[in-house]
């Protein structure tokens, strides 16, 4: 039998991922995956598997942006309780076998549950250097997403929220470290001007401390210095995710305060 739970997620091209995400949330009565435009085989492998059985609910939408398309999502969810997943992203066997009792628990709106990443060299994090815990599952009705959130979206909960101590979600997207900086590259370019529509000014002294803190959490924090070199690399590009935030930031707001002039007598300086 399954649980009154509607599983969301988002996703476009993630045909190395989307199976197994999809497997592992068997458990859920309705699974809610809205795509925003896949051209590899994704959309085939999600038809597939509607064809198995699955509970799942498909849709086609334009991308919005990570905070407003996840709300868009949620919207649609028709279960009692809801569960935001990403499509990289695997229910453990431990989360799975608790799962019952937490719907069951009174007075109790939302939990928050960890990850555990997989790092090219190491495998998945060991339990004490995982992440810390994200708002995941909730109540229906009770949380909701900030649609004008560009990137590291987050869930609002009204009520009691608890940490789910056993199990956690796996994330398994192994990539190169060329992509992953990409990637960084592409998040921070997002967060700096989310940053800036919310006129949150520019902090130079940041692109200094901000790489530091962020290292130092992630690294002895977060424990990643058990991963060995992987734990190191992974912490690093963090650190400099950090960087190129505050950095871009700032280089917002000094080429509008510098406008560009010819250079005065070369000898004058």
């Amino acid at each position: 039998m399954r649980l009154p739970i509607s599983a969301f997620i988002i996703c476009q091209d993630e045909e190395p991922f989307i199976e197994a995400c999809i497997r592992s949330l068997s458990m859920c009565a309705e699974i809610v995956i809205v795509d925003s435009g896949s051209t590899d085989r994704t959309v085939e492998i999600i038809e597939e598997l509607k064809g198995e059985g699955f509970p799942i609910m498909f849709l086609h939408e334009a991308w919005r942006g990570y905070g407003a398309q996840k709300q868009f999502a949620l919207e649609q969810c028709t279960q009692h309780w809801v569960f935001s997943v990403d499509s990289d992203e695997r229910v453990s066997e431990r989360l799975a076998k608790v799962l019952p009792a937490l719907l069951e628990a009174d007075g109790v709106n939302g939990y928050r549950v960890t990850r555990y990443d997989y790092l090219a060299g190491y495998g998945y994090v060991p339990p004490r250097a995982h992440e810390r815990y994200h708002n995941r599952l909730f109540r229906r009705g009770t949380g909701r997403f900030d649609p004008t959130d560009k990137v590291h979206e987050g869930i609002r909960i009204d009520g009691e929220v608890r940490k789910i101590a056993e199990g956690g979600l796996l994330h398994f997207r192994p990539i190169p470290l060329a992509e992953l900086i990409q990637k960084k590259n592409k998040y921070s370019s997002l967060k700096a001007e989310m940053k800036r529509e919310r006129g949150i000014p520019a902090r130079p002294w940041k692109m200094l401390f901000s790489p530091i803190f962020f290292f130092s959490r992630w690294y002895f924090g977060h424990g990643l210095w058990r991963c060995g070199w992987a734990g190191f690399v992974n912490a690093s590009s963090g650190a400099i995710y950090s960087f190129l935030t505050e950095a871009k930031r700032w280089e917002a707001e000094a080429l509008e305060k510098v406008p560009p002039e010819e250079p005065g007598d070369p000898k004058g300086y």
